[in-house]
């Protein structure tokens, strides 16, 4: 896919089964929620550089965590929701928006990406268990 100066000119990005862009379609997964969620709080809390997690409720499946982009030290947001889909799959979302500026120039774009990419790895997914991969 081509990136257009408007794909890279917002302050925030987010995954949607329906995104245009295929890698930003989250991921819906064959394992089960309690698997996903303790490899989803391992790589927010050890694997993401410069994240520090905020806040965790594995009732409603969130996580909520600031990332520090430097050399500014500049926070930005993100959220991760986690659940179960209308066939009972968990499924991955997640919102990252810059707290400063109107543009960021596709990096809240590259952390969702970074994200699924380190919970592929760390589920050990095999292409058959995620049902949405690009």
């Amino acid at each position: 896919m081509k990136w257009t100066l408007q794909s890279l000119s917002g302050n925030h990005a987010h995954t949607d089964v329906s995104a245009a862009n295929p890698r930003l379609r989250g991921r819906t997964y064959t394992i089960p929620f309690d698997g996903v969620w303790k490899s989803a709080l391992k790589v927010s809390n050890k694997q993401m550089r410069g994240w520090s997690v905020l806040y965790i409720d594995d009732q409603t499946g969130v996580i909520v965590a600031e990332a520090l982009r430097l050399p500014w030290r500049d926070k930005d947001d993100v959220r991760i929701s986690i659940g179960l889909d209308e066939n009972g799959q968990t499924r991955v979302d997640l919102r990252s928006t810059s707290r400063q500026g109107k543009r960021d120039w596709g990096r809240n774009r590259r952390r969702i990406l970074s994200f699924l990419r380190l919970l592929d790895k760390e589920l050990s997914a095999r292409p058959d268990q995620i049902l949405n991969q690009s």
